[in-house]
């Protein structure tokens, strides 16, 4: 007992030092235990541990005669690598000394060297300065001796290769090189230029060109005699010599350009055989348009405009047919037809920047100009096929002063236009009311007329070169919809007093056509495009609110959303008006016929046949004749809108007023159910299939109090469990399927039990 309890002990672990005793103890706890029997293990434990003693004496004698070695050896290595830094130290100081007394004797050979290769690349400079003028002068040399040879084709190559050795100078600061080569290409440019377009004009002139008449007359031009062989191909060899100087050409010829305020595109210079083929004709517009001549008047654009869009039509064939060839074989890019307009367009332009200061003050003339002008284009751009790109009119009247000038005349008379179409006699009649067709909208006259003016507006404007010029017109647009709208509503306002009238109605139509139409606009790609640029213009200018820049990203929204939506509450108000008159009429009209007797009318079974009620004969005719009338004078959206209206208020009318407000035997309940369905959905069966549906109170109610009287006792007992406790019993029918399957969807519980309380006559049940 006494030894398990010494066992028993507890041996504390000394955690500040290497506590042997604790790992013992914990040892022969571990192998030894509480179990006797175990201690026939103690001779082979000792065994073991003696063996296990004697294996680390062994490392411990190997470990520690191995250490020392191993320092002596990295001591040994230190050593020899100190020793080998210092002797490489003093290797390179010797190098150095050997370095800097080197650069000491060398010195003067460098500054000797230094100034012989200053003096040799100053030798190469001067070198390469005459090769440069050896290869002009051996250039101009060649030029010199081809043209006494007359062979001008390779003199026109090798000064295409002088002009080419000119732009390649051209950033050198050999001031006086450039000017020799320049003045060298000027030279010999001018006589190869003379010469050329000489002969060139000599060709042109046996074809009779310029064709200042019409297509047809042109004789030689298009169908020339037997030397027509030779004059076309000495007009085509002269075309392709002349575009050989077009490099030289533009080095040498600044074109002439119109001041940066028309911020015209940048362009190539003409082609040098087209200016030349342009020469007569600018000499013909520059005698009849500029100075005293009589044709050149400023109230008669059309008089210059047209002369050039008829030297291009009479041209087009030609250059077409012969021109074009020869400059694809020539492997150029150019249009013919479209540089020959480019030419003369731009006589254009200068006679417009000419001509506009002196009318931009006169309404009359500055208005008929740009009529004109827009006309101009159109043939321009549709017959001829000119390019965007390239310079126009539009550049010209995008001009600041004459565009602000032409915004306010554009203003000035789509007002002057407005106010005419207003106050005309037929302003509120359908230019197509007897055309039953293609008068579905009831359009009046001043509103196809206002629309088709802001589209004439938009035609004029939609090839105007920057989208900040479009989006001013737009803006102008927008004003214009809000003033003829403010007037629509001035001229309603007079009208109020007989919202039915024809007048009234005519308004309607009107504000419903323009907010349709500029629905339709707003998917226009053309108006997409400006609603972009308005949103690339507000983020710069932060001038709306992120939700709005979001809207307008995102398509939700458009450019004439306002318009829109001040158009739709018009028409919303207006609508409202009219359903309203109608409805205080049907109201008045149906005073009998919520004081009918109910309570007391023969059954079905007593009447021979149903007839209406009499009572219910002027509603009835007041639903009638309105419907009708408002058939005839509102268009077709228009008048659904009113109709489902009208028939949702006379339907909560009918059931609140009359239904609700009175009791019913079972000839009353009869009645009402052939009042309406027989007579009143009928009314309506003209602009529907199931007319009842929008009457669903009146049906439903109808239903309930011409239920048989053992459905109407179930029914009763079926809602006033449900509402007694609906949980009691899970398997009793829910109120709402009882009333599902007697086709009762609309009214509620409480009404359906309020519609039972109405009928007379209940058996007495005992309860």
């Amino acid at each position: 007992m006494a030894t398990d309890a010494v066992g028993k002990k507890e041996v504390m672990r000394d955690l500040d030092h290497c506590d042997i005793p604790y790992y013992v103890s914990e040892f022969v706890e571990r192998e030894v235990g509480t179990d006797y029997d175990s201690l026939r293990k103690l001779d082979d434990l000792i065994d073991k541990l003696s063996e296990n003693k004697k294996q680390l004496e062994e490392q411990v004698l190997t470990v520690s005669s191995e250490v020392p070695k191993r320092i002596r050896n990295a001591l040994n290595n230190a050593e020899d690598s100190k020793k080998s830094l210092n002797r490489l130290l003093e290797e390179e100081a010797l190098l150095s000394a050997s370095i800097d007394s080197h650069l000491l004797k060398a010195q003067p050979w460098m500054e000797d060297l230094d100034v012989l290769i200053s003096q040799i690349e100053e030798i190469e400079r001067h070198l390469c300065y005459l090769k440069w003028i050896s290869r002009i002068e051996e250039l101009s040399d060649s030029i010199q001796q081809y043209l006494m040879t007359n062979n001008v084709p390779e003199a026109a190559s090798t000064l295409e290769c002088m002009a080419e050795l000119d732009i390649k100078l051209k950033e050198s600061s050999c001031s006086h090189l450039l000017a020799f080569v320049r003045s060298t290409v000027k030279f010999w440019h001018k006589i190869l230029k003379d010469k050329l377009s000489s002969d060139f004009e000599e060709v042109l002139t046996q074809l009779r060109w310029p064709f200042v008449g019409p297509p047809q007359s042109q004789a030689f031009g298009l169908s020339a005699p037997g030397n027509a062989t030779d004059v076309y191909n000495n007009l085509e060899m002269l075309f392709c010599q002349l575009l050989k100087l077009q490099t030289s050409d533009e080095l040498l010829t600044k074109p002439k350009q119109l001041p940066e305020k028309y911020s015209l595109p940048s362009s190539p210079p003409i082609i040098l055989p087209i200016q030349i083929m342009l020469n007569p004709l600018q000499k013909r517009f520059k005698y009849h348009f500029t100075g005293n001549k009589q044709t050149n008047v400023l109230n008669k654009p059309e008089w210059y405009l047209t002369q050039v869009l008829m030297w291009i039509g009479n041209h087009a064939k030609f250059l077409d047919d012969k021109i074009q060839p020869i400059l694809d074989k020539a492997g150029s890019s150019v249009n013919a037809g479209l540089e020959f307009s480019r030419g003369l367009v731009m006589l254009i332009l200068e006679k417009l920047a000419a001509d506009i200061p002196c009318l931009l003050y006169d309404d009359t003339l500055f208005c008929h100009l740009v009529d004109e002008v827009l006309l101009f284009e159109r043939e321009l751009y549709s017959v001829h096929g000119y390019l965007s790109s390239f310079p126009s009119c539009m550049h010209i009247l995008s001009e600041e002063s004459c565009f602000q000038r032409w915004l306010t005349v554009e203003r000035k008379f789509a007002l002057q236009k407005m106010d005419s179409m207003l106050s005309s006699e037929a302003a509120w009649v359908s230019q197509y009311k007897d055309i039953s067709d293609v008068d579905d909208m009831k359009v009046p006259d001043c509103a196809e007329t206002f629309m088709t003016l802001l589209l004439v507006i938009t035609e004029r404007y939609k090839n105007l070169p920057t989208a900040s010029r479009k989006l001013q017109f737009l803006g102008l647009q927008k004003e214009l919809v809000d003033d003829f709208r403010i007037r629509l509503t001035q001229v309603m306002k007079e009208e109020t007093r007989i919202p039915l009238g024809f007048r009234y109605c005519a308004i309607l139509n009107a504000v419903n056509y323009i907010a349709t139409v500029l629905a339709d606009w707003a998917d226009n790609v053309f108006f997409l495009q400006l609603q972009q640029a308005e949103l690339e213009v507000h983020a710069e200018s932060n001038a709306v609110s992120q939700l709005q820049l979001g809207q307008l990203a995102s398509m939700e929204s458009s450019v004439f959303d306002d318009m829109i939506n001040l158009l739709e509450r018009l028409k919303h108000d207006m609508l409202t008006r009219q359903v309203d008159h109608v409805f205080r009429e049907v109201k008045d009209a149906a005073k009998l016929y919520k004081k009918e007797r109910w309570l007391s009318l023969p059954s079905q079974a007593e009447q021979a046949v149903m007839s209406l009620s009499s009572t219910a004969c002027p509603m009835l005719l007041t639903l009638r004749d309105r419907l009708l009338q408002l058939e005839q004078q509102l268009c077709l959206s228009l008048f659904k809108i009113f109709w489902q209206i009208l028939a949702e208020k006379v339907d909560i009318y009918i059931y609140q007023e009359i239904i609700m407000a009175n009791h019913f035997n079972e000839g009353g309940a009869a009645q009402l159910q052939f009042d309406m369905s027989r007579n009143l959905f009928p009314l309506f069966s003209h602009y529907c299939k199931r007319p009842e549906n929008y009457f669903k109170h009146i049906k439903e109610a109808c239903i309930i109090l011409n239920l048989n009287i053992g459905s109407a006792l179930l029914l009763k007992d079926v809602l006033q469990l449900a509402s007694e406790n609906e949980t009691l019993n899970p398997n009793q029918p829910s109120a709402t399927a009882a009333l599902n399957e007697l086709g009762v969807y609309k009214l509620s519980q409480k009404d359906v039990e309020i519609l039972l309380n109405l009928r007379a006559g209940w058996p007495n049940t005992g309860k």
